[in-house]
């Protein structure tokens, strides 16, 4: 062993880095990470048969029954370890269990979590052309498995992960995926489209310093091979050139790594290539990455926007929530356009005020006026550095920040809540340039996963937090402060940083990484209603916004328009009425889930394959439907003008129905009487609200609440060694399904003067 060691510290070396959190010096042997194997064969006859008898069971059930189209489901957003940060949180230190390559992610949307469709979407800033191609062909691999086109078993899509992050709000735009139609070459790019700055530069970022790097082989030496793969990964990476700036994509070489600043130039590239593709923000709220003070305004503007590739937004992820929209600010922009931290709120505390907090518990005997003195410094370097905030207040643990930052009041909500970039606002703001042809969007609402283990739709069973989410963290205090650094002492004042070093940082060192690990959740579906289970079915569903989101139940939604136009209209719609509207919902709750998997999977599919890949747990369901109880509805009246106060507009909820659902669903009607008087666009959207069962870090940080106190004392969920790798922080919560919203503007009634 001993001589083992030595020829591995003194052979041929090199320092390579990932994500900018590790670099190793690691001697030769590591393998180029391939595609994986997909299984040969099929879903099995019966699991497809029986997901369309339940739902033809289901809309007998109600006393109007919906269409008999099938609702579909599906999650369009999939990385695997050929992103960078889906490696990196692969690796022992972390905790990860190893590669999940593509041909893990169509086997698991086909056997484990029983899917209709999925895309793979990893980050195009850490995918090299082979990764890409290699990527291609596996979802290839995945339709031919499926059978017959017309009706497979399985739809897999092609797409990436455009991840944009500014260190300012003017600077942000934020991630999108990108999702093309086809599999042939004719219909897909011959790269991804990345984009620059904060995030390309952390996934192809530089490592730790030499001693350290050389000493990783070492201490984990029984484990030495995916450190090795590390390596190479790294290394072809590094080799991509960029590519010529200026140039038509399609006369770009096919072996450099293309880019696109900003969504105005992605949308260009792609319509320089002219084949179908959408286009998906997700993660709006998200502070994890987000600068304070963000708000979606620029996306609005011309050229920033495209709404026939833009047609639909991720509400929900194994991120959490980004729906609601609330008033409070995380910064505060003066006339003088300086930022400033507000006062906290019954509903929302700013970090940047808890920083101040933490500074005055430190005081001691110092003086009054200085200890102020330090509260007010401490706010005003947090405000200056914005995402990385917290890096400005020396030995600050996640309990010390409480609750700071968080919306006390939303389900399931996203870490470091940033409301301009809900959805709700995102749907009141228009955009005002051509006074004459105002816009807003129109946006239909899906959920996803987000899982960076190559496992579609992983909130059928709320089991393995480790696993099925996002979190990740060291395995123990020696690992965490190899790479993170030991934790700092408490200091009694707060100490400017300069944003610049942000881009020199590792990134698990700039962000709040513990803080986050309690906001992991199992993902979310994205549910068309589709005319069949073709490729072309479930996109022109898409399209066509007729489509729904869940936090991961399989509920069954239908919401339409039934009186108020000329003719009846679906979710997704924009239409024009002439009376007031009147719509129906329908609902019914996802099945109870039986432990295990079907017996005819386990028939398919050799035990070790399930094993690892499934955690032993499939999709099962049993006979028994939760219930829904109550139907939610939310009227937003976009914008009329651009100095209109977005608060007034979104009433949320609007009206509540309750449901008197004993296991067969819920079916409610509504109208709306003040919507012709009002003269203007409204669009109504409505949550179909489950019955609370647990679910994985439901909880969050689990606040603790005396008297006034919104938040005494905590107790955090951490990714890493703090919390046993068995806990699953379970807790209540009221699982749910967004629909689409439906757009009606007044007019008048054909002959009317």
């Amino acid at each position: 062993m001993r001589r083992a060691l030595r020829n591995l510290l003194i052979g041929s070396v090199a320092v390579i880095g990932t994500c900018g959190v590790a670099g190793y010096v690691i001697y030769g042997g590591g393998r180029h990470q391939g595609p994986g194997t997909i299984h040969p064969h099929p879903a099995p006859a019966s699991e497809l048969a029986a997901r369309a008898s339940t739902q033809a069971t289901a809309r007998a059930g109600f006393t109007t029954a919906p269409p008999a189209r099938q609702i579909l489901f599906g999650d369009l957003h999939v990385h695997t370890t050929f992103s960078a940060d889906a490696f990196m949180r692969s690796l022992p230190f972390a905790q990860g269990e190893g590669a999940h390559p593509p041909a893990d992610a169509c086997d698991y949307a086909r056997f484990c979590s029983g899917l209709d469709f999925f895309a793979l979407t990893d980050h195009a800033e850490s995918m090299t052309p082979r990764h890409w191609r290699e990527s291609i062909e596996s979802l290839r691999q995945c339709a031919a498995v499926a059978g017959d086109p017309r009706d497979p078993d399985l739809v897999p899509f092609a797409g990436f992960e455009w991840s944009q992050v500014g260190a300012t709000p003017a600077e942000h735009y934020g991630h999108k995926n990108v999702i093309m139609r086809g599999l042939d070459d004719a219909e897909l790019p011959a790269r991804p489209i990345a984009a620059p700055g904060l995030i390309g530069q952390a996934l192809r970022g530089p490592g730790i310093d030499r001693w350290r790097a050389l000493q990783v082989p070492v201490r984990e030496f029984s484990q030495r091979q995916r450190y090795l793969d590390l390596r190479v990964f790294q290394e072809e990476l590094a080799a991509v050139p960029a590519c010529p700036p200026g140039v038509d994509t399609r006369q770009l070489p096919a072996g450099c790594r293309e880019s696109a600043a900003t969504p105005a130039e992605l949308y260009e590239k792609l319509a320089q290539w002219g084949f179908p593709a959408m286009v998906i923000p997700h993660g709006t709220t998200w502070g994890f990455y987000t600068p304070p003070g963000y708000r979606w305004d620029k996306q609005l503007a011309p050229g920033q926007r495209d709404p026939e590739r833009q047609r639909l937004v991720e509400v929900y992820s194994g991120h959490g929530n980004s729906e609601q929209y609330r008033r409070w600010d995380e910064i505060e922009v003066g006339a003088d356009g300086v930022a400033r931290c507000p006062a906290p709120t019954a509903d929302h505390e700013a970090c940047c005020w808890r920083a101040g907090e933490i500074i005055r518990g430190r005081c001691g005997a110092t003086p009054a006026a200085e200890c102020e003195a330090r509260v007010e410094a401490a706010r005003a370097n947090y405000v200056a550095v914005g995402v990385a905030g917290h890096l400005t207040v020396p030995g600050a643990t996640v309990t010390d920040w409480k609750d700071c930052g968080q919306c006390r009041d939303c389900v399931a909500p996203t870490f470091n809540y940033r409301p301009g970039g809900s959805i709700q606002y995102l749907l009141a703001r228009g955009d005002f340039a051509d006074p004459a042809r105002p816009y807003h969007e129109r946006m239909g609402l899906i959920a996803s996963s987000d899982n960076h283990s190559a496992r579609p739709g992983t909130g059928y069973k709320e089991i393995e937090r480790r696993k099925l989410t996002e979190t990740v963290g060291a395995r123990s205090a020696h690992w965490r402060d190899f790479f993170m650094g030991a934790p700092r002492a408490p200091r009694p004042t707060s100490e400017p940083f300069d944003r610049a070093r942000l881009a020199k940082m590792q990134p698990w060192q700039a962000v709040e990484l513990e803080r986050q690990a309690s906001f992991f959740l199992t993902g979310g579906l994205v549910a068309v209603h589709a005319d069949g289970r073709s490729r072309e079915a479930i996109w022109d569903a898409l399209a066509a916004r007729q489509v729904y989101g869940t936090s991961g139940e399989r509920i069954l939604l239908w919401f339409d328009l039934i009186d108020g136009a000329s003719a009846p209209a679906t979710m997704g719609a924009a239409v024009d009425i002439t009376r007031p509207p009147r719509f129906r919902v329908r609902a019914a709750g996802s099945f109870v889930q039986k432990p295990g998997c079907p017996a005819d999977v386990l028939a398919a599919v050799p035990a070790a394959r399930l094993a690892r890949l499934c955690q032993g747990e499939c999709y099962h369901p049993d006979d028994r439907r939760h219930r829904i109880t109550r139907v939610e509805v939310i009227r937003i009246r976009p914008q009329a003008r651009a100095d209109e106060p977005v608060d007034g507009l979104i009433e949320d909820p609007w009206k509540v129905l309750p449901c008197a659902d004993q296991g067969a669903g819920c079916e409610v009607e509504f109208d709306d009487p003040d919507a012709i008087a009002g003269g203007r666009e409204v669009l109504y959207y409505v949550r179909a609200i489950q019955e609370p069962t647990p679910a994985v870090n439901g909880g969050g940080l689990r606040c603790e609440r005396e008297g006034d106190q919104a938040c005494a004392r905590l107790t955090p969920c951490y990714g890493d060694f703090r919390t046993p790798y068995a806990d699953d922080c379970t807790a209540p919560i009221e699982e749910r399904a967004w629909s689409s919203p439906i757009w009606v503007t007044p007019t008048a009634p054909a002959g009317a003067p």
